[in-house]
Formats: structure tokens, C-alpha cells, sequence
């Protein structure tokens, strides 16, 4: 379900990344990257190919994203305007299970 969420969110980035880019204020590229990222790393997860290393990419992914929603657009725990961020600390932890039982690729036994 994790990898699921990321590739929605890597496909909301590329789908209009200037738009996108617009509504996070980051650059179009970093948008680009940003939900390229989103998209090979959750499909990975998904995969179960490396998936280690893929959520460990996601879980590098999030603070940034719980920063601005907090600091920078004052969104609150609930929402208001939007959906809030109640939700975003919940996909490092879910990627943080993928990361220490990853499946046939694990890194340690």
C-alpha cells in the first residue's frame, strides 16, 4: 500500500509538473525528480525489487514534504483548507518496516 501511495504522488508530480511546481513552490525540475523518485522507489517497494533501498529513498523523501506542510504553509494536524498532514508520518514508519524486513533482498539476516 505504501508504494501505492508514492506512485500516485510521483504520477501527480509528472502528470502537470509546472503546475505541480507551482502549488509546492519548488522548481519544475525538482518536480520532476521529485516524482520520479516517488514513482521508481514505490515501484520498487511494490516490486519488491531492492526494496530496501527504495523505501529507504521514500523515507528521505518525507520530512521534507511534513517540514513544509508544518513550517511553511501552516497547514494544521487536520487540515482545514486541505487533507493536513495527520497521514504523512505514517509513510516513513510504513517504509521504516519495509527497510528492516525487506523481503529476498535484505541487507541483514
Amino acid at each position: 500500500m505504501v508504494g501505492i501511495v508514492f506512485i500516485d504522488g510521483g504520477w501527480n508530480d509528472l502528470r502537470t509538473p509546472r503546475e505541480r511546481s507551482e502549488s509546492i513552490d519548488k522548481s519544475r525540475n525538482f518536480t520532476i525528480f521529485l516524482g520520479t523518485a516517488e514513482i521508481l522507489g514505490g515501484a520498487g517497494v511494490v516490486r519488491g525489487i531492492w526494496p530496501q533501498l527504495d523505501a529507504f529513498g521514500l523515507i528521505m523523501a518525507m520530512p521534507g514534504a511534513t517540514y513544509d506542510k508544518i513550517f511553511v504553509w501552516h497547514t494544521g494536524f487536520w487540515g482545514g483548507k486541505t487533507y493536513g498532514w495527520r497521514y504523512d508520518p505514517m509513510l516513513p514508519v510504513m517504509n521504516l518496516v519495509v527497510f528492516t524486513n525487506g523481503g529476498p533482498y535484505v541487507l541483514t539476516k
